[in-house]
């Protein structure tokens, strides 16, 4: 993986009912709770003018590509 590419791992500690219904619509959209909860992020820090230009792009969805 390349520098570029490297995720920021991070410890997130919710309410169970709070996850449950995070875990509920990330289903709903067909994505992960972490891809959920990174594009709900990145919509609030565009919203509030804070998303950094020099931000990676969200990673497409779907399988990866076969190496």
């Amino acid at each position: 993986m390349s520098e570029s590419q490297k995720r920021a791992a991070v410890l997130l500690r919710l309410d169970p009912a709070v996850h449950e219904a995070l875990a509920r619509w990330a289903q709903d959209e067909f994505r992960s709770v972490n891809a959920h909860l990174e594009l709900l992020l990145r919509q609030a820090l565009k919203k509030a003018g804070r998303l950094p230009k020099e931000a990676a792009p969200m990673p497409k969805r779907g399988r990866p590509p076969k190496s």
